[in-house]
């Protein structure tokens, strides 16, 4: 049984460990507690783990937040993933800071990432996983504020949630979407 893992975010050394790219950050700890390691791919960084007779694909799109869709099209396509065993990892201004929701299905919430998956894959019925980054800016800021590294404050919380993100992204993988939401969504 094969999975696709898709963390969202953007490439670029300016964008490392920024807030958007949480779904890089929260797949490349899923793949490096797996020992694996990310390689070039088209489109996409790409790691595969093994896991309980499971193949997990991992990818980090090389595509840009905004084109995340073509990536997770393509490798779905090139690895015949169906899609209830797609999951897409990404931040969500509207959840507070650390928050974790995993959700079968639904809109795109306003995000970019999402609305380019939703019109790549002509559905809203995948998986999501959104980590919450909060909403802490005043009127006008929202841009830096995401493109924004994170607080000195806020990194206890990441410590303590990127590895429930882990969790829930093998729970997905190896107990299901139900199982996993009831790990994450609490």
């Amino acid at each position: 049984m094969k999975f696709l893992i898709a963390g969202l975010g953007n490439i670029g050394n300016e964008y490392a460990h920024t807030r958007h790219n949480i779904g890089f950050d929260v797949v490349d700890a899923f793949v490096q507690k797996h020992g694996g390691a990310f390689s070039s791919g088209r489109l996409a960084f790409v790691s595969q783990i093994k896991w309980k007779g499971k193949k997990i694909i991992c990818i980090c799109p090389t595509t840009y937040m905004n084109l995340s869709g073509k990536a997770v099209s393509y490798w779905m396509q090139v690895e015949k993933i169906k899609l209830e065993n797609v999951l897409v990892v990404t931040d969500d201004l509207a959840l507070p800071l650390a928050k974790l929701r995993l959700k079968t299905k639904g809109s795109d919430g306003g995000h970019n990432g999402l609305k380019s998956v939703q019109a790549s894959l002509s559905t809203q019925n995948y998986s999501r996983l959104r980590f919450g980054i909060g909403s802490d800016f005043r009127t006008g800021e929202q841009v830096n504020f995401v493109l924004g590294t994170w607080k000195e404050e806020e990194m206890a919380a990441l410590g303590l949630t990127i590895p429930r993100a882990v969790e829930g992204i093998l729970q997905y993988c190896t107990l299901g979407a139900g199982f996993a939401m009831n790990y994450t969504n609490t």
